[in-house]
């Protein structure tokens, strides 16, 4: 009942914003949108005040994008961060991306940004928001030689290190993408039910046509259904799980 990592600041949502989170507001009891982006931060603090205790937000900056942002964005966009602190209930998202960053020296840069968000998380103390395609094991190094703690592993399909993340005491969010992949189907089955969030990445995995955060819905009758489940049983923990892991002032 809570999609705990979306981009509601993305254009895909400018024609009606409002109209998304309202009929959210109907079945959900909150959703994390994630700013991965500066030029992002005012639209999504903004979504913040206006729907205050039911839309939250996480800031980062996306590994994606490592060759745009330049110092001083970056050094205003984690101030600005900083000032705003009691808006915000988590680092992220923010990682290591090699799908899209082959350049072995954007590669090193994208290790320098995601330890600086890690110490940023650890400074303000807020749970960190993982992105890693392609590089889970580095990003995973990186995180316990940073030794962070409170780790939500966003979107995560890395069935081999699935024992380190358990071991480590990380979440995972699960998305649609769980209807078309093995390797998330095996992740849903076999990690603790305790460790698990529901998450939709929209507007993205919709398919065809635009996602949005009630999908969350499909994603936890899929989890029900492969760990032989009742729904509510899987709605409800998942919720309670974001809840407290974001510290939201939610009752589930």
């Amino acid at each position: 009942m809570i999609d705990s990592h979306c981009h509601l600041e993305q254009r895909d949502f400018d024609a009606d914003r409002d109209e998304i989170i309202e009929k959210c507001k109907k079945e959900l009891k909150a959703v994390i949108t994630c700013c991965a982006h500066p030029s992002d931060f005012d639209l999504t603090i903004k979504m913040t005040n206006k729907y205050k205790n039911f839309v939250f937000a996480t800031f980062g900056i996306h590994p994606e994008f490592i060759k745009e942002i330049r110092e001083k964005e970056k050094d205003e966009f984690m101030g600005r961060i900083k000032e705003n602190k009691s808006s915000i209930v988590g680092i992220g998202e923010c990682g290591l991306d090699y799908f899209w960053v082959k350049d072995e020296t954007l590669r090193e840069k994208q290790k320098e940004l995601f330890i600086e968000f890690i110490n940023l998380a650890k400074d303000l103390k807020l749970p960190l928001v993982i992105h890693a395609r392609d590089a889970v094991e580095d990003a995973i190094k990186i995180l316990e030689k940073c030794d962070a703690r409170n780790v939500q592993m966003h979107m995560f399909g890395s069935k081999n290190l699935l024992q380190r993340v358990m071991e480590n005491g990380w979440r995972i969010s699960i998305g649609p993408i769980i209807k078309t992949s093995k390797a998330h189907r095996k992740i849903a089955r076999d990690m603790p039910i305790e460790n698990i969030l529901l998450e939709t990445d929209s507007p993205w995995f919709g398919f065809g046509k635009r996602n949005d955060p009630l999908s969350i819905k499909s994603v936890a009758e899929k989890i029900a259904d492969i760990r032989k489940l009742d729904f509510e049983k899987v709605w409800k923990t998942c919720g309670e799980n974001a809840a407290r892991f974001f510290g939201l002032p939610v009752k589930i």
